[in-house]
């Protein structure tokens, strides 16, 4: 359908092409000549004013046809797709807004693969729109009709959910989002793609190292078989995407994955779990430079700057390191206790406990140096010297090449609360502070 939505009908009152354009004047004179103009529609995919507007971003005429009560907000053309639906596929995220504040439903299914606009909007990859349906749903009958999380891992008529969707073609912040929000990260089509597939499968196929970074890290599964028997590695493979099967290799090292014991916080700050998320994938990004390395295939290195981060750190005060790692700066508080460690320690901790063979649940995450039940994590401020100004740390640090005596007494008291969680050390390097990527770790 492109980025516009053409008429490609004789249109007599050149309704239709000025809302195609926006131009409002000629739409008002054309409302005011005849009233039932606003019922036409196009001849073969049976447009209404209301599509084309949506579809073109036409937020001016949108909210002009939306004021008249005859107006249909969930009207449908020839394939029983909405204005809303339109909207999501082009990225209209002005139009989607409006559409759902005037009472659009969210949940309805197209006749040409039973799609709802959240699977447009995750097809296509507007992050924006799919946000915003998310919130909606969140809010609107749906949530207590179907339940959210119903409607997250909801599926067209091919059994693919928009997390399916999302991952075939390439749209790894529209993954992040839909598993940020309940997605079934190993749930399998039923005729969408192989039967069997799981979004890992899709994302092999699609040969997007984003999307793989973003499944592994919540935890999907390299070992999955689809109706064929193929693992997302095989997929890889026979796609040429090479890169892809070097991280899906199941001989490789495991990724490091969200740790369940985190959902026993009751409440976990938004920023402590963005800080905690980040320091997970670059633990995982380490993880894959190592994988990669001499296979003559690279991956894209974060976004961030390190450089000025670094120097900032270089200068910050010794007592505000990590007393567990003594490299990276704390950035994570334990409350109630008060207790402050870095966000990769923080990972490693929660990572660490092993369910309970006699009741198969993750124990409750507890403070190293207290061993109290930790009740939430927050982000701290960390105060640099020579600005004196307090610095959001979301970057990891690089090692500290130095580090003093005092140091090591302050903070020599904190591992005596570790002696009762075995192999700690192998989670934690004391030598650089980062999590090891070498270890296998429960998913949750």
């Amino acid at each position: 359908m492109g980025q516009s939505l053409s008429c490609k009908i004789q249109d007599e009152h050149g309704l239709f092409t000025a809302v195609q354009f926006g131009d409002l004047m000629t739409v008002k004179t054309l409302m005011e000549i005849d009233p039932n103009y606003i019922r036409q529609t196009t001849v073969y995919d049976r447009h209404s004013a209301l599509h084309i507007a949506a579809a073109n971003g036409q937020i001016e005429i949108l909210s002009m046809l939306l004021e008249n009560r005859s107006v249909n907000p969930d009207s449908l053309n020839r394939h029983k797709q909405t204005p809303l639906m339109l909207a999501a596929m082009h990225g209209k995220i002005a139009c989607v807004e409006k559409l759902i504040e005037a009472g659009a439903n969210i949940l309805m299914f197209d006749s040409l693969n039973g799609r709802t606009c959240l699977h447009y909007a995750a097809y296509y990859g507007h992050s924006d729109c799919l946000q915003t349906i998310l919130s909606s749903a969140r809010t609107s009958h749906v949530a207590v009709s179907w339940g959210f999380s119903r409607f997250v891992n909801i599926r067209d008529g091919k059994g693919a959910t928009p997390l399916h969707l999302a991952a075939r073609q390439r749209r790894p912040q529209c993954v992040h989002i839909l598993l940020d929000s309940g997605a079934l990260v190993c749930a399998s089509t039923s005729g969408y793609g192989y039967l069997g597939s799981t979004p890992l499968h899709l994302a092999a196929r699609g040969g997007s190292i984003d999307c793989i970074r973003e499944l592994l890290a919540w935890g999907a599964d390299r070992l999955h078989r689809d109706a064929s028997g193929r693992i997302p590695y095989t997929v890889a493979l026979k796609h040429k995407n090479g890169a892809c099967a070097a991280l899906l290799n199941p001989s490789s090292a495991e990724p490091l994955v969200w740790p369940s014991p985190l959902k026993f916080i009751s409440e976990l700050n938004q920023d402590a779990k963005a800080l905690l998320e980040q320091a997970l994938m670059e633990v995982n990004r380490q993880r894959e430079k190592n994988i990669l390395k001499g296979s003559g295939f690279s991956v894209s290195s974060p976004t961030h700057s390190d450089a000025t981060i670094d120097d900032n750190i270089s200068e910050a005060s010794d007592s505000q390191l990590c007393c567990i790692c003594f490299d990276q700066l704390c950035t994570i508080e334990v409350q109630d206790c008060g207790h402050q460690m870095c966000a990769q320690c923080t990972l490693a901790l929660c990572c660490h406990n092993k369910p309970n063979p006699t009741t198969s649940t993750q124990p409750q995450p507890i403070c190293p140096f207290c061993r109290s039940n930790i009740a939430r994590l927050t982000v701290i401020k960390v105060k640099v010297n020579y600005v004196d100004q307090e610095l959001d740390l979301y970057s990891s640090p690089k090692q500290r090449k130095s580090r003093k005596s005092q140091n090591l007494s302050e903070g020599s008291s904190s591992f005596r609360g570790l002696s009762a969680v075995p192999s700690f050390g192998r989670m934690v390097g004391r030598s650089s502070g980062r999590v090891s990527v070498d270890h296998e770790c429960d998913k949750p």
